[in-house]
């Protein structure tokens, strides 16, 4: 006579798992969404540039983009800017108005060192848009990354 042992919620998810049925029990996993600097915009209008509907959709969401990082304003700063090409000089704009379409402003979750202008790097943070100025800085951005954190590739 065999005995019974009562199969608990691990073993039977063990099992299920073994027999090739755990991929729906698990939970989905966040993807992070890629975007790139030919998706920022839409279209230009007289009004000026327009975000596209892909970032629209991905407004608020975790993203990462590969690009450069322009020379920061001083060493300990908190932020840098993403651009498309290598630069040699940060790209500081006066109003929301000169905003270049090949920039990302990036706002780092902590500091990191920062990385020569010819590297590339792919950073991931949370993307937000419209036209905001730096307390601190008096920075005007148009598209921001923030709590962000970035690689070399």
């Amino acid at each position: 006579m065999t005995a019974r042992l009562p199969l608990s919620r691990r073993s039977l998810l063990a099992t299920l798992g073994a027999l090739g049925f755990g991929l729906a029990f698990r939970p989905a996993l966040a993807a992070t969404a890629e975007l790139n600097f030919d998706e920022l915009y839409g279209s230009f209008s007289p009004l000026g540039l327009e975000f596209s509907d892909k970032v629209k959709e991905l407004t608020g969401e975790k993203i990462a983009i590969r690009g450069f990082m322009a020379p920061p304003l001083k060493a300990e700063a908190q932020f840098f800017v993403l651009s498309e090409i290598p630069m040699t000089l940060c790209p500081f704009c006066s109003s929301d108005a000169d905003w270049p379409e090949n920039i990302v402003v990036v706002y780092l979750d902590r500091k990191q060192t920062f990385v020569q202008p010819n590297q590339m790097i792919e950073v991931t943070g949370t993307l937000d848009r419209g036209s905001w100025v730096d307390p601190e800085t008096g920075f005007v951005s148009q598209l921001r990354l923030r709590d962000a954190r970035y690689k070399t590739v």
